[in-house]
């Protein structure tokens, strides 16, 4: 009987030419140079106030026909500045799908009364339960195509508690939603020195084709991507092609992926990888 198997093994991105690693080194000096100042983190408790979260006044949802129901919770970590605005999320439970998607996009745009210690506001650390409701429905692309996209079908709910884990200290980056961030892929690092590995949360297997299968294909196809501060996979390319339909199913796999970003200095950081998805049929 055949067996049919695949696996998928994240790598770093092998050094560039001498003229882009220049380019990065400096990109990195003048990072280093601009010194951004650390806060202390505190957690709720022993007299830290919680933040305050405060609801938006969200629009109405309109009704849409649903093809197919799509629930989950997606559970991200939120440090709330002392101006009560959301900083440094990343995901502690993600799903690997767009979900993931819409619940940045949701905490991103929170506001709190920030967390207090004293009666002083302070930066205070939270994990943050993501509860979505949405719906398939048919939309067209900008070239006119029918197409499936998801949507909310009841206002989002959201749980915050204490996180299971909070830093001393931590160099605070902007909420910048996914969907801004994608359509500028953020300058990237490299991982070494300062500049920690991102650590892979979730990862789904890529699938064969029908025609390759039957083919018995076998290889690897390289892909490149950029981890973002949250994250997130950007900017992902082919770099080793093995099939026309196996690449853009390696390509779909990681586009799924879920990290706990890169850290410098207490900072989340955008960073170059490159993945191996190997594909082996028998």
């Amino acid at each position: 009987m055949r067996r049919l198997w695949l696996n998928a093994l994240i790598v770093l991105l092998a050094a560039g030419a001498s003229s882009g690693q220049q380019t990065s080194s400096s990109a990195s000096s003048q990072l280093a140079n601009a010194l951004p100042t650390p806060v202390k983190i505190y957690a709720v408790g022993q007299g830290v106030k919680a933040p305050e979260f405060l609801p938006a006044n969200a629009p109405p949802i309109p009704d849409e026909k649903c093809k197919k129901k799509v629930d989950g919770n997606v559970q991200i970590s939120v440090l709330v500045d002392s101006t009560g605005r959301p900083r440094n999320l990343m995901f502690l439970h993600p799903l690997g799908t767009d979900l993931d998607k819409f619940a940045l996009l949701i905490v991103a745009e929170d506001r709190f009364n920030p967390g207090t210690i004293d009666g002083a506001p302070v930066t205070v650390g939270e994990s943050v339960d993501v509860s979505l409701q949405t719906c398939l429905v048919k939309t067209r692309d900008d070239a006119g195509k029918s197409k499936l996209s998801l949507r909310l079908r009841s206002q989002p709910t959201q749980k915050f508690g204490n996180l299971p884990q909070i830093p001393e200290i931590a160099v605070l980056t902007a909420g910048t939603p996914w969907e801004t961030s994608r359509k500028a892929a953020p300058s990237a690092d490299h991982v070494g020195g300062s500049v920690t590995a991102p650590v892979a949360l979730n990862t789904v297997e890529a699938k064969y084709t029908p025609e390759a299968s039957s083919a018995k294909i076998n290889g690897n196809c390289l892909i490149s991507l950029i981890v973002d501060r949250q994250g997130m996979p950007q900017d992902i390319k082919v770099v080793k092609a093995l099939d026309p339909g196996l690449d853009q199913n390696a390509m779909d796999a990681v586009d799924r992926y879920r990290f706990k970003p890169a850290m410098r200095n207490g900072e989340p950081v955008p960073v170059m990888l490159t993945v191996e998805v190997a594909f082996r049929v028998y």
